[in-house]
């Protein structure tokens, strides 16, 4: 043990442990016998002023398995992509109002009326900017229910 590290006992009586509502005959009973102080070995380490600092936990991760933390950051350092909605003549804009919201998760109808107005008049509009992965996923749900979309990289002054 190092000279920065200070051992100190603390002494429990047992009978602070003991159930003082024991009925005679119960298993518990037992514990309100006086015995001798247990003491337990209690080490503390001296860090200086500021204390100790704790350190992360280790996390295992299965082999070919990323961590909750690596995939968050990958999420954070991929580049962010655009998924554009297109005009077209041949859907309803009430159709193109309940595909946003089916498609796009926590799309509002506020949200998915506006987009689509702005499709309409200027003949494209940006419905979410996300990771490239998920601007893929968006965008081919989009034309599985008969939208133009496409998806570009949203670095260029969103």
């Amino acid at each position: 043990m190092d000279a920065a590290a200070l051992s100190s006992r603390i002494a429990l009586s047992a009978n602070r442990f003991a159930n003082h509502h024991a009925v005679g005959g119960d298993r518990s009973s037992i514990y309100r016998r006086r015995s001798t102080n247990v003491a337990f070995p209690i080490v503390i380490t001296a860090a200086g002023k500021g204390g100790g600092v704790l350190d992360r936990p280790a996390e295992k991760v299965s082999p070919g398995r990323q961590s909750e933390f690596d995939v968050k950051k990958s999420r954070k350092m991929s580049p962010p992509f655009r998924v554009v909605l297109h005009n077209d003549n041949e859907n309803r804009r009430e159709y193109v109002v309940q595909v946003l919201m089916k498609v796009i998760p926590g799309m509002t109808v506020d949200n998915a009326v506006n987009i689509m107005q702005e499709a309409h008049v200027n003949g494209m509009a940006v419905v979410i900017v996300c990771s490239q992965q998920e601007a893929e996923e968006h965008c081919t749900a989009l034309r599985g229910n008969g939208l133009r979309s496409s998806i570009e990289p949203a670095s260029g002054g969103c």
